[in-house]
C-alpha cells in the first residue's frame, strides 16, 4: 500500500472537483482509487481525513520549495508573501476540489470545525516556513492572523484567470502591507522602551 495514499487523494480530489463534496462517498472514493474500501479506511476513516491529507501535501510541497536560508535583506511580509504564492501555485491544479470542499465547510458547521486542526497546521507550516514562530499564545495569534488573510486572498485566487496570478498576487501583497501596519501601530503603542520611565498614576490623572 506504499502508493495508496496519493492514488486515494487523486481519485478523492478528482470526484468532489467533478461532484461537489456533499455527493462523493469513501466507496465512489476507493472504487476511483482501485482499493478495497477496508483499506482505504485504515488510512482515511472519513472525508475530513481525506482533506487533511491534501493539506498535509500542500504543506509539504510549499515547505520543499523553501530556501535553506533567507535573505538578510527579506522582511517578514517578503517572506511570507513567497510562501503564500507558493501555496497558492501549488493548489491551481486543485482549485475545483478546493472550492468544492470550500463550499462544503461554509454549508456545515461540523465539517468546518472538524477541519479546523488541520487548517490551523497548514498556517502554523506557513508561518515556520517563513521564519516566523508559530507556538505559544502570540503563535496561535499569528495563525489566526494569517489565515484571514489567505481566506481573504484565497476568494481572489478562485476567480483569477490571469497567467501569471496577478490578481491573487496583488490581493496578497495589499493584504500584508495591511497587516504589517497594523503590526507595526500595535508595537509602537504597546512596546514602551526599558529606559523611558513610567508617569505615576496620579500625575497621568491630573496631566
Amino acid at each position: 500500500m506504499s502508493d495508496a495514499p496519493d492514488t486515494a487523494l487523486d481519485a478523492f480530489l478528482v470526484l468532489i472537483a467533478e461532484k461537489g463534496y456533499a455527493n462523493v462517498a469513501l466507496r465512489d472514493v476507493a472504487a476511483g482509487a482501485g482499493l478495497g474500501l477496508a483499506e482505504l479506511y485504515r488510512r482515511y476513516p472519513d472525508k475530513a481525513a481525506l482533506v487533511a491529507g491534501f493539506l498535509a501535501r500542500i504543506d509539504a510541497e510549499v515547505i520543499a520549495g523553501t530556501p535553506a536560508t533567507s535573505d538578510p535583506e527579506e522582511t517578514v511580509r517578503d517572506r511570507l508573501f513567497e510562501v503564500l504564492m507558493r501555496r497558492f501555485d501549488a493548489l491551481r491544479p486543485y482549485r475545483a476540489a478546493v472550492q468544492a470542499i470550500r463550499r462544503a465547510s461554509l454549508g456545515d458547521p461540523l465539517l468546518a470545525l472538524s477541519l479546523a486542526p488541520a487548517v490551523r497546521r497548514s498556517m502554523a507550516a506557513m508561518l515556520e516556513a517563513a521564519g516566523v514562530p508559530s507556538d505559544g499564545v502570540a503563535g496561535a495569534l499569528r495563525q489566526s492572523g494569517l489565515l484571514a488573510i489567505y481566506q481573504a486572498v484565497s476568494q481572489v485566487f478562485a476567480r483569477d484567470e490571469t497567467t501569471d496570478s496577478s490578481k491573487t498576487m496583488a490581493a496578497l501583497d495589499s493584504r500584508l502591507k495591511r497587516a504589517e501596519k497594523w503590526v507595526q501601530f500595535i508595537d509602537k503603542y504597546t512596546k514602551r522602551p526599558p529606559s523611558e520611565p513610567v508617569e505615576p498614576a496620579s500625575d497621568r490623572a491630573t496631566a
